[in-house]
């Protein structure tokens, strides 16, 4: 980290969150409040809608609002500064369709994000309870042409995390490759268009805010965040993240998620140099 940082973005699950605590620590708050005062910018970069993020967010208490937030891993972009919001590349509706037909006979069910809901091919349990813990209705699509009745930002399909490997596997063997897909947690894959990345909503906010991405430090924890964690002058995963994001990574960090892993480096490796530099 040669530059001044003047934006930290961060990755909410399993990076500043765990699954062990799904709120900021004291501790946490207090970094980001002293981060604010420098005059440092804090944005979330996730695979949730913005909705959902800015819920997230408010929750925390901090005193000041999130200066930029990537959701839908890199299909949306807000500016807080600017009030500006952009949707970038959706997923086709044939493309869906497409996913359907070659997972059906894997028996899982595809879901997506859908006017404020959350659609899936087929009512379970286990989709009900997602839907009530993100406080979202659950709509069931009637067939495959009412689920891919218009164009999506992602589709996701819960996978045992033993049986992942087998997954990819199968996905990448009757994939057409109009599309991509990507695990962004270890029981979680998901489908979307190729040009989606946070990277690529990350350069395109520091563009429209001539903020060079040298002044950009980046956290993750797994293969959604590779991107973005390239795309920052300086990429960091926290520790126990995946194999191949700590591989492309600049640094790990010395804690992780449960211990505050974001934060301690943030003191230690920005506040305190920073303040060493001014």
């Amino acid at each position: 980290m040669i530059e001044p940082v003047k934006l930290v973005i961060c990755d909410i699950d399993w990076t500043l969150l765990s699954r062990e605590r799904r709120v900021l620590s004291p501790y946490s708050i207090e970094i980001f409040e002293k981060m604010h005062q420098k005059g440092i910018y804090f944005g979330l970069a996730s695979g949730r809608p913005l909705d959902e993020v800015l819920k997230a967010y408010e929750s925390w208490g901090l005193s000041f609002p999130c200066d930029v937030i990537i959701s839908m891993n890199g299909g949306e972009l807000w500016n807080h500064h600017t009030q500006e919001f952009h949707e970038f590349y959706k997923l086709k509706k044939e493309w869906i369709r497409e996913i359907v037909e070659i997972t059906e006979p894997l028996n899982v069910n595809p879901y997506m994000y859908y006017h404020g809901g959350l659609k899936a091919m087929k009512y379970t349990d286990e989709m009900n309870e997602c839907a009530i813990r993100n406080q979202k209705p659950l709509i069931v699509a009637k067939d495959i042409d009412d689920f891919a009745d218009e164009e999506n930002g992602k589709i996701m399909i819960r996978i045992k995390a033993s049986e992942m490997e087998e997954f990819e596997k199968y996905i990448r063997e009757h994939s057409s490759g109009k599309y991509q897909e990507f695990k962004t947690q270890r029981t979680l894959m998901e489908f979307a268009d190729k040009r989606i990345s946070k990277g690529n909503a990350l350069i395109e906010y520091c563009t429209m805010n001539h903020m060079p991405l040298e002044q950009v430090v980046a956290f993750g924890d797994t293969t959604n965040d590779n991107d973005m964690i390239k795309a920052a002058g300086w990429g960091v995963c926290v520790l126990g993240g995946s194999i191949d994001t700590m591989a492309i990574s600049d640094d790990v960090t010395d804690l992780d998620p449960d211990h505050d892993g974001v934060a301690h480096y943030v003191e230690k490796n920005i506040l305190n140099v920073q303040e060493y530099l001014l």
